[in-house]
């Protein structure tokens, strides 16, 4: 008699209940989908109430660390009236954490939870190093600044203790900061954030007062290299967020009644997707610069599907451009409801009248087409930037998904990897225990890897109906055999197999290798979401992060500059490659080769052959991501189509042209590998691939062997983006960095650096094909 399991007969239900896709891999002891949570609506949050089993297994205390921490086991009372501010930074700073005099290190994560309550505080709450501070997202927990408040920031995350380029590892989710209860008159701010790479702001409420002349702020930030931050509210101020930063993707923002909503100090590229605002008399308030790097303001601001309602300016410029490029601003439809002017300069001078009407493609800036290289400067409208069907949502704006949390599950709908025997301490062979569990309770589970570094030695296959939630960015470990040879490259992770289709969801996890792994293919993502669920395939705060660390065997003392590590210091064949039949929403998510060490501190020579490579026909969607340090390419788009990148940051190896790449790698024919450009890695190539729209880009070339001396005749290297005939594809607030030429086509230079210098960075507003 033949087995008919009980998941063969559900299946063609859950087809016809649209529920398919999701139980595309349900795991072996599984009797039923979940497709919903269970938790009572006065339940605390699952992650209050889950046994806790993460570790630090490169700490000086593994047996000892405690990574999660309730600030109410520290005595916090969150009652409103106890002043909690010892208590919680306490709970942050206990067991020998990176604080003051630390720098930077991977060994020490946390995660700081906060349960329901009103938490006030007098002075501020300070993120360590490698820290996620996670309120109750059921019952956000409000944090309240005293009326006599002293510090920067209810909540700080860098008190000058970390270089503001490197302060990598923080996350912030699910709070209310409220301020208005300290005088109108103080610079109130909720959040000191001067980040880096892997770090996030997510599903945060900011209430500031709203008198007349307030000087109150939700977010202050003065420098750092960023980041993502989305899914935030700002009610009242002076400002939504007064800020200055390299580059940041910001996604799905909404300012109540704020007298400025942004005032951007200084940048050389932000991306703004999904904006609201409402009775605010300034939307965006930009600081003009000089074409000079010795007074840098705003060198690229592009702002995609807003509605501003009841705001009398909503760009202004604090200086006219005088017909030449002085910030570059790319507008794509913003619909505005009474609001008289659309973009102005503090003098008066008003560039674009606004109204009740829809700004469907503006532009501010140096704008080129084709194989012209000379472009002509723009305050004007501009032809309508292209987005494939599929990367929108119902109300024709791009397409975004929030962090899911599951704040509605109950904790018995989780499964820990490490109590079904995964040990995760950095030494044991996880790979069976990990697939294991995958295999058993995909779809009817959630995973839980419980925080910690998981060795494997062979693939691991994710498969399409799996949601996985990381601790404190726990960690899969590949190496071995397996992953040596560049010639016969193998995945660690595999999302899917190939031609699946489901729910797949990755959230706060990191993919690595030991090295040598010259032949890891870090992830292989296979799997396409389910029609009708757009984003069901994904990965948030999930980040590839190859040496420079504790436990990678990639690290200054064996790997040093000298290039002397050799053979031993190859740390992947590829760090990202999206198959053809795939599908990906990524949000926040950074490949990262290391240039330098977090627990050792010195540069670094490693080597990744291949940064991201995709084939998906889409839809791709990429928030805010970054890829850097890579031999070939940071980004690679070869026979793809219907990709959103808004914004892309990448950087070029240090050491190169020092081997020349492809070295220390060879082609690799079966994986496409592109004709290269002189001396130097791709920041983006792009290959026969169609409706492809890069929304805001950041691709920096700042060493020559890692010497520096290139920057002052800004030529790091000659070529930096490519793009072929064959390809269609739209590129809007393109800024660079010592790269010759901006843009190539057909790895013939286009686009000179000359004509666009910006600041520090130089600024290509459009570029089109005609």
């Amino acid at each position: 008699m033949r087995y008919i399991s009980l998941t063969s007969l559900l299946l063609p239900l859950f087809t016809l209940l649209g529920l398919g896709a999701l139980v595309s891999g349900l795991g072996s002891q599984c009797s039923a989908p979940v497709t919903s949570g269970t938790a009572a609506a006065s339940a605390p949050f699952w992650l209050e109430q889950m046994q806790h089993r993460g570790s630090a297994p490169y700490s000086s205390n593994p047996g000892g660390y405690q990574v999660f921490r309730n600030v109410k086991d520290f005595g916090a009372k969150g009652d409103g009236v106890t002043d909690d501010t010892a208590a919680i930074n306490a709970a942050i700073s206990s067991g020998n954490r990176c604080g003051n005099g630390c720098g930077q290190t991977s060994v020490t994560p946390a995660v700081v939870y906060f349960p329901q309550g009103t938490y006030l505080v007098s002075s501020p709450i300070i993120s360590y190093y490698y820290t996620q501070l996670i309120g109750d997202a059921k019952h956000m927990p409000t944090l309240v600044a005293s009326p006599g408040f002293q510090g920067i920031a209810v909540i700080d995350a860098d008190p000058g203790w970390y270089v503001n380029q490197d302060n990598f590892y923080h996350s912030i989710r699910n709070f209310k900061i409220d301020v208005s209860r300290m005088p109108t008159s103080a610079s109130a701010t909720g959040i000191h954030w001067q980040v880096s790479q892997a770090t996030s702001l997510i599903n945060i409420v900011f209430q500031m007062s709203t008198a007349a002349g307030n000087a109150h702020q939700g977010i202050w930030m003065e420098n750092g290299s960023g980041g993502f931050m989305g899914d935030l509210v700002f009610n009242g101020g002076k400002f939504g967020m007064w800020v200055g930063n390299q580059q940041f993707t910001v996604r799905n923002i909404t300012v109540n009644n704020a007298n400025t909503v942004v005032y951007g100090l200084w940048n050389w590229g932000w991306t703004f997707q999904g904006v609201t605002i409402n009775n605010c008399q300034v939307g965006f308030d930009l600081a003009t610069g000089s074409t000079t790097q010795d007074n840098q303001g705003v060198g690229g601001e592009a702002i995609i599907d807003a509605v501003v309602t009841n705001t009398p300016i909503f760009v202004r410029n604090s200086q006219p451009s005088n017909g030449v490029l002085h910030g570059s601003l790319v507008l794509n439809n913003i619909r505005l409801n009474n609001v008289p002017t659309a973009v102005a300069v503090a003098n008066g001078q008003v560039l674009l009248s606004g109204g009740t009407t829809t700004i469907n493609s503006w532009a501010q800036g140096n704008v080129y087409t084709g194989t012209n290289p000379t472009g002509r400067f723009v305050q004007s409208n501009i032809g309508a930037i292209n987005k494939a069907s599929n990367l929108l949502d119902s109300a024709g704006r791009i397409f975004g998904k929030g962090h899911p949390q599951y704040a509605n599950y109950a904790p018995d709908q989780f499964i820990s990897v490490k109590s079904q025997g995964a040990k995760g301490d950095g030494q044991t062979d996880d790979t069976a225990a990990i697939q294991a569990v995958l295999n058993n309770y995909s779809g009817c589970k959630i995973i839980f890897f419980d925080a910690g570094v998981y060795v494997v030695s062979n693939t691991i296959t994710i498969p399409a109906g799996t949601q996985i939630v990381g601790e404190a960015w726990a960690t899969i470990l590949g190496t071995g055999n397996k992953f040596f040879d560049y010639n016969n490259p193998v995945p660690v992770i595999r999302a899917g197999d190939t031609g699946s289709q489901g729910v797949l969801e990755i959230t706060d996890m990191i993919f690595s290798t030991r090295g040598p792994t010259a032949g890891a293919i870090v992830l292989e993502w296979n799997v396409h979401d389910p029609a009708g669920q757009q984003g069901a395939a994904g990965t948030w705060d999930t980040h590839i992060i190859l040496g420079g660390k504790d436990g990678t065997n990639l690290q200054a003392s064996n790997c040093p500059t000298s290039g002397s590590g050799g053979n031993n210091c190859f740390a992947a064949f590829l760090a990202l490659h999206l198959t053809p039949s795939s599908s990906a929403y990524l949000e926040g998510l950074w490949v990262w080769t290391a240039d330098h060490d977090l627990d050792q501190g010195p540069q670094l020579s490693i080597y990744t052959g291949r940064g991201i490579m995709s084939e998906s026909q889409g839809p791709v969607w990429m928030v805010g991501t970054a890829s850097e340090h890579n031999i070939l390419y940071q980004y690679y788009l070869v026979n793809a189509q219907n990709h959103y990148m808004g914004l892309i940051q990448t950087e070029t190896p240090y050491f190169q042209p020092n081997p020349v790449p492809p070295a220390p790698f060879i082609p690799n024919s079966a994986y496409k590998d592109p004709s290269l450009g002189p001396g130097a890695a791709w920041a983006l190539t792009v290959s026969n691939s169609q409706n492809i729209l890069v929304f805001g880009a950041g691709l920096y070339s700042f060493f020559q062997n890692y010497g520096q001396d290139c920057l002052n005749t800004f030529n790091c290297q000659q070529q930096i983006v490519n793009i072929d005939s064959a390809s269609t594809i739209g590129i809007y607030s393109l800024s660079t960095v010592a790269s010759q030429y901006q843009i190539s086509v057909n790895g013939q230079g286009i686009v000179p650096n000359s004509a666009n210098r910006n600041g520090f960075a130089q600024t290509v507003t459009a570029w089109t094909r005609s």
